[in-house]
């Protein structure tokens, strides 16, 4: 029998990147995985990405679990009632619920300083990346507490007060480690277990755009960029997540941050390839283990590197 087994998934955000990796491989342990976000066929939401959920629900059935596509803006209150609705109606309950809603690639000025920055993108990426995590939790633990377990998983941007070369965006990625925090406490008297999670390097679906290169030959990407050979697939994180969901002694993990490689460590899983990344040991090799100023420019300079790679739209000052 797969760990997971019988369970009831909910990934918010899951048409590309870590969602879709997470969605995939809670299906490969043998979940149901409602696979929700805004680009379905025909109606792409997000530039010209072509990724959809449907695509992303029939990689979590073919992996062995069952995918759901159900369209959704999650910043949408009435859209993320229903959707809340359908999952109670159909399943009678909610086990696991991965908030990875971000929408904000085409809002994000990297290199950019506050002072510069368009107040109206980063109010709609504090709507996107914080604001719908928010709303989504309000309407989906209550089908946990109906039940009095479950586990809630905020998918973030790295697990220190490093900057994230933008004010906006360091604000989302630190905001839903502190709502893991938050919702944690306030759960604190029902056994449902909420925390966040972070991926390495991510080797997205637009990454390897971006690099030139397919998953077949990522490592070529290395010329373009050192750094991308510490990279990791969004299945990486998926599993980690998957792990997490199948631990009976999840709780003790309540309210903190954790990433792919740590818990990689800790549970023993691998990424396809058979390899175990760490980005955090190389980070603090590549880029010194303490945060000077000097640091956090030079790492800032180098995400924004990476944004025009994978989006060559990425908004400039």
């Amino acid at each position: 029998m797969k760990p997971l087994e019988g369970r009831i998934a909910l990934v918010a955000g899951a048409t590309r990147g870590a969602g879709r990796g997470i969605a995939t491989m809670l299906g490969e342990a043998g979940a149901t995985v409602y696979c929700t976000g805004r680009s379905v066929r025909g109606r792409p939401a997000t530039g010209t990405r072509p990724e959809t959920i449907e695509e992303t629900a029939e990689l979590v059935t073919a992996r062995g679990g069952r995918g759901i596509a159900v369209r959704t803006d999650h910043t949408v209150e009435s859209e993320v009632v229903a959707l809340c609705e359908r999952i109670k109606s159909e399943q009678g309950r909610l086990d696991v619920l991965v908030n990875d809603v971000w929408g904000g690639d085409d809002l994000t000025e990297f290199s950019v300083p506050f002072w510069k920055l368009k107040p109206e993108q980063g109010r709609l990426m504090l709507d996107r990346g914080i604001y719908s995590h928010i709303l989504t939790s309000r309407y989906a633990v209550p089908l946990m507490l109906e039940h009095n377990r479950g586990l809630i998983v905020e998918i973030t941007d790295g697990d220190s007060f490093g900057y994230r070369g933008n004010l906006f965006y360091d604000l989302v990625k630190m905001s839903v480690i502190r709502l893991a925090f938050a919702m944690s406490w306030e759960l604190r008297r029902h056994p449902i277990t909420s925390l966040a999670v972070t991926p390495g390097f991510l080797r997205s679906e637009a990454m390897l755009e971006g690099f030139g290169v397919t998953e077949a030959n990522w490592r070529d990407g290395a010329a373009k960029d050192r750094h991308f050979i510490a990279s990791e697939t969004p299945f990486y994180v998926g599993r980690a997540v998957a792990a997490l969901a199948a631990d009976p002694n999840v709780s003790a993990k309540n309210g903190r941050v954790y990433s792919s490689w740590q818990l990689a460590k800790e549970y023993g899983f691998k990424d396809e390839d058979g390899s175990q990344p760490d980005w955090g040991t190389y980070f603090l090799k590549a880029f010194g283990r303490s945060y000077t100023l000097a640091d956090e420019a030079a790492y800032a300079t180098w995400a924004n590197g990476l944004m025009e790679l994978a989006y060559p739209d990425w908004p400039k000052e």
